[in-house]
């Protein structure tokens, strides 16, 4: 059995069974013959659309008891829970009304000849979500999955498995039928990599970090599998010296602070032209000063992380930091009623930080901020494509010919302009470039990605 640990606390709260290769190889075949065999594989668009809208408002009535799970399972303040729980039932909500929306073409051709294409579903797909969004991933990657007519096999991360569980109990009694949709728990080493090297998996999602991807795309080669990878970022907000600072400074702050900065898309490094620098980061101080980190049931400001590992992990690139002498501007402050044994870091804003330095390089994925300045647009643009990275950016200026260059040239999947939505919004396809990864999940380009495109070519005279 895999305990589960409550970040709050780390306490163990329940305990999930440790499934393997076994557990993968049954999950894969169930999902096969759901394809072959069920209704499911045969069903017309339409109806596999009402089953999925039927889920989303199962979601909305299990609102309750979704939400405090996914609170305790992953140590979330209850408004990020509640919004989390929220967004996972309006993917089901999309995808239930994109199911008969999604076709092929025809195309103009030879005198004599009728050609089209059709989308179809690959059959089966696998799926590794980590431990961030269980949620929404899951609605995320599932749900564009089932939309396109798959079967899937889904391993949770083993930190955040409670709300995905759940959710497959609620498809069921929506009624997705038996084998449609099989869930997992187990270690990533032996139930995640038995998936990925899964002879009977016809494609393969993965969210997590580029190492883990990198080996379930090697697993996947071995088969000539098609893979999803969104490989998490290093996303550069740019404030040009035009821009609005009162309407950036609470985007900017929320973007690290979301999820106790445990988000793909969070704006971990915040570039500040030389003119507004000194201004910004002092109302920017503030805020993170004023900035309370405590247990979800308090609903704080910034929760704890979720584990003791990812908790040291987030320490010892502070602690290199200030070890190379990079100044700590402002942190927030931890709740007095804390439980000593929870997974807290602080918010920290970190600056001058040099552009080579690894807390501008590597993604820490926790509530810390690198503040770098820049004199110009080349510079501003050459900083935000300067990682390997590219999963999104923020760009804040009233020029609005600087925003469409920024956004142009900026080499990344998403790029918000005045704004920072941080991957939200279920319309907005999503996925990176360079090490952030490949492929697009959600939006109707969602169910591309999720199919195949067959032609068909009709000789008739």
């Amino acid at each position: 059995m895999i305990p589960v640990i409550d970040p709050s606390t780390g306490a163990e709260i329940d305990s999930l069974a440790r499934g393997g290769a076994v557990e993968i190889d049954a999950a894969v075949r169930a999902a096969r013959r759901a394809f072959d065999e069920s209704p499911w594989g045969r069903m017309p668009a339409v109806e596999r659309g009402r089953i999925l809208a039927r889920l989303g408002r199962a979601i909305e009535a299990d609102f309750e008891t979704l939400w405090r799970l996914e609170a305790a399972d992953a140590g979330k303040p209850v408004k990020q829970a509640k919004a989390d729980i929220t967004a996972c039932a309006r993917y089901f909500e999309f995808y239930g009304g994109a199911c008969d929306k999604h076709h092929g073409t025809t195309i103009p051709y030879l005198d004599g000849y009728t050609v089209l294409t059709v989308k179809e579903p690959y059959g089966v797909t696998g799926h590794v979500i980590p431990w961030n969004y269980p949620a929404q991933i899951f609605g995320r990657t599932i749900g564009g999955a089932l939309a396109a007519g798959n079967a899937c096999v889904l391993k949770p991360a083993e930190d955040a498995c409670l709300t995905p569980l759940r959710i497959a109990q609620l498809a069921l009694e929506a009624g997705l039928p038996p084998g449609v949709l099989n869930i997992v728990t187990g270690l990533g080493a032996e139930a995640g990599a038995a998936l990925a090297s899964h002879p009977g998996i016809d494609h393969i999602s993965f969210t997590g970090s580029p190492a883990t991807g990198a080996a379930i795309q090697a697993a996947a080669a071995a088969f000539n599998r098609p893979v999803t990878m969104e490989l998490g970022g290093k996303s550069p907000q740019l404030v040009f010296d035009d821009a609005d600072a009162e309407a950036a400074l609470p985007f900017v702050t929320a973007a690290i602070v979301q999820n106790a900065g445990q988000t793909c898309s969070a704006g971990s490094r915040l570039l500040l032209q030389d003119g507004i620098a000194d201004d910004f980061l002092d109302a920017l101080a503030g805020r993170f000063r004023a900035l309370e980190t405590g247990p979800w049931d308090r609903d704080p400001d910034c929760g704890p992380l979720i584990s003791a590992r990812q908790r040291d992990r987030v320490r010892g690139h502070l602690d290199r930091a200030r070890a190379d002498g990079l100044p700590v501007l402002a942190e927030g402050k931890l709740s007095p009623n804390a439980p000593s044994g929870g997974f807290y870091q602080v918010p920290t804003l970190v600056g001058d930080v040099p552009s080579n330095h690894p807390l501008a390089q590597e993604e820490v994925f926790g509530p810390v901020m690198a503040v770098l300045r820049f004199h110009d647009e080349e510079e501003a643009i050459r900083l935000a494509n300067g990682t390997e990275f590219g999963l999104v950016a923020g760009v804040w200026t009233r020029d609005g010919a600087r925003q469409m260059r920024c956004a142009r040239r900026i080499r990344a999947g998403q790029v918000f302009v005045n704004n920072y939505g941080a991957g939200g919004g279920v319309e907005l396809p999503f996925g990176g470039m360079k090490r952030s990864g490949f492929g697009r999940e959600k939006a109707m380009e969602g169910l591309d990605h999720f199919s195949v495109t067959k032609t068909i070519a009709v000789r008739h005279g």
